[in-house]
This record gives C-alpha cells, structure tokens and sequence, in this order.
C-alpha cells in the first residue's frame, strides 16, 4: 500500500471514523489506526485531532473552521460555510480574524437513517423521495423546539443526538421531505447567532447534492445557497483538504482550534504524530 511512484507526500492528516462524541463528558472516540496506516503508507501521519480540545474543555468540533476562513480569505464578507455531512456545521466568517463555528443540527443522518430503515438504501438519491412528499408542518416547530436551538456556540452535536424526533405514522416519501424540512429549519436557526447576516451560504458536504434541500435552505435563509463549486473549490474533496491542511498546522505547532470554534479555552493545537518506519530513527 505504498504512494504511487510519481507522488510525493511528507504528511497524511487522518481523521478516522467518529463513533461516540459526548464533549460534556470529555470523550470523543475516532475509530482508526494511526501506527498501522504509517506503516502501511511509508508516510508520517497525523491523527487524533479533537482529543487535546476536548481535553482542555473545548467542543472538539468542528475542526474545519479555520481552513475554511484560510479559503475565503479573498471573498466577499460575512460569508457562511455550512458543510452537510452527517451532521450539519457552519463556519461563519467576517471581515479581519472574525470566525464563528458551531454544529448547526441534522445534517444527512436522520434523512439517510429514514429511507435505510424503509427501503434498505443508503440516501435518498437526487432528493427524489423528499421531493415527491411533503412536509409534515407539526413535526417541524417541535423539532425547534429542542433546547440545543437556543444554546449558545460554540457547541457540538453526536451523530445521533436528534434520532428521537424521527416521525412516525408518515408515508416514505412525506417522511423524507418532513427531515429534510427540519435539518433546513435546524440550519435556519443557526443565523440567530451570528454576529451580522451572512451575505451568502456555500455548501459543502454530500448534502449539497440533495436539490431538496439545497431549494428548502434557499427558502429558509433568504440568501444565495451555492455549492462551493460555484467559487472554485472541490466540494467533494474540501474534508480530506481540511485536515491536510490541519496535519501541518500540527507539525508546526499552530492553534487547531479557537474559543470561537470549539468553545476551547485558548488557541489549542493538537493531533499525534505517528512515525512511518522509513522516518523513524534507527
């Protein structure tokens, strides 16, 4: 499993698989093996990223903010970088060193969870299903309802946190766009506690391929909804760019992560090191 010939890599940041993450109870468990994987590559790695922040009090999460704000540096302020993936999160970004972040809510998760549980696939491709339903209206304003909305950020959610406001008794395809309703209300939400309006949101993640709910956020928040390809970048690649890019800041001891992004007490770096046996020492 070495690099192909022709590749030269000095870093890999690796991420792992999050399987538990409770920040109150000062716990986030990444499945992955950072030892095995340096092995394998021939190629120092980088792993365990959020332990250090929840260690010294901070959420943990979300760990892209400031690769976000080093990609916006050149647009048009505050601009909003929500990234849908399993969880939703959102970098607000303003004029100067201005940077917020925080889980918004439900990205994918409770929408990938219905229609697996219903028909045995993995998302609701194109957003066919939502589209061919509708939203439940009395299964949204409880949803909001939930005291995560009106806490402050920075704060961070586990896969599962929202699992019990799945609807029950609506067909598949009503219960499909009464989710995707609420993960664009849970977005909406977010707006409440920015400094000033974004002036537009650029999606990242796989919900950004889900035209059902990238129409139900332009609905709900009133501003230019774009893909983050519209502004040049690699949507598909923006996650794996992010913690690259967070494996230097490791390596040069920078802040992964500020009072404004995790709740961390102070800029905190973070991430082990993992030595591939061709870098060790004799």
């Amino acid at each position: 499993m070495a690099c192909h010939p022709a590749t030269v890599v000095d870093i890999v940041g690796f991420h792992g698989h999050t399987i538990l993450h409770c920040p109150a109870e000062r716990r986030t468990w990444q499945l992955g093996d950072g030892v095995l994987l340096a092995r394998l590559l021939g190629v120092d790695v980088i792993a365990d990223f959020r332990s250090a922040d929840v260690a010294a009090g901070g959420e943990g999460a979300p760990l892209a903010p400031l690769f976000h704000a080093a990609l916006a540096a050149a647009l048009t302020k505050p601009v909003a970088i929500l990234n849908i993936g399993g969880v939703a999160n959102v970098t607000w970004i303003g004029e100067g060193a201005g940077v917020l972040a925080f889980d918004t809510g439900p990205g994918n998760a409770l929408i990938d969870d219905w229609v697996r549980r219903h028909t045995g696939a993995n998302s609701d491709l194109d957003g066919a299903l939502a589209l061919a339903g509708c939203a439940s209206a009395p299964h949204v304003p409880r949803f909001l309802a939930s005291s995560y909305f009106e806490r402050p950020p920075p704060k961070s959610l586990d896969r599962d946190h929202f699992r019990g406001f799945a609807p029950e008794g609506l067909s598949l395809a009503d219960g499909a766009a009464t989710l995707t309703e609420m993960t664009a209300a849970g977005v909406a939400a977010a707006m409440h506690h920015f400094p000033r309006p974004a002036r537009e949101w650029l999606v990242c993640g796989g919900g950004r391929r889900n035209p059902a709910l990238m129409e139900a956020l332009g609905r709900r928040l009133g501003t230019p909804v774009r893909p983050v390809e519209a502004v040049g970048w690699n949507g598909d690649a923006l996650e794996a760019q992010a913690f690259a890019y967070l494996a230097v800041r490791s390596i040069l001891g920078l802040p992964l992560s500020l009072p404004s992004t995790t709740g961390v007490p102070r800029p905190t770096s973070g991430g082990q090191l993992f030595r591939s046996f061709s870098s060790a020492a004799p």
